[in-house]
């Protein structure tokens, strides 16, 4: 996989290998996901949020391409799931402090 934190790669990792349990383990306690024009915070409403999006979309995310500008990761990957215009190609940012995912976002 490109270059990125550990934590970035692990998210990508645990979505493709479909592991809720993985993922949130990546994630600070009370870290941030904006998706959606929603926004999640905890993990416990991180692993809510990632489950429903999974049941809706059924989706997949593939890196593409990846930047690392201090703490902060952007990831263009390319998406595919039961949602219209599939595939799409989705810009993510994260936060990562101290090994863990801070803020995560879909742009």
């Amino acid at each position: 996989m490109m270059d990125m934190p550990n934590a970035v790669k692990t998210y990508f990792s645990a979505d493709q290998g479909q592991n809720a349990e993985l993922l949130t383990d990546i994630f600070s306690s009370n870290a941030i996901v904006h998706d959606e024009g929603e926004s999640h915070t905890g993990t416990d409403a991180i692993r809510a949020w990632w489950l429903a999006a999974k049941a809706k979309y059924n989706h997949v995310a593939e890196p593409i391409e990846a930047n690392t500008n201090g703490d902060r990761v952007t990831v263009r990957a390319k998406v595919s799931g039961t949602f219209p215009n599939n595939p799409v190609t989705l810009d993510y940012f994260f936060h990562v402090k101290n090994g863990k995912i801070t803020e995560m976002g879909v742009e």
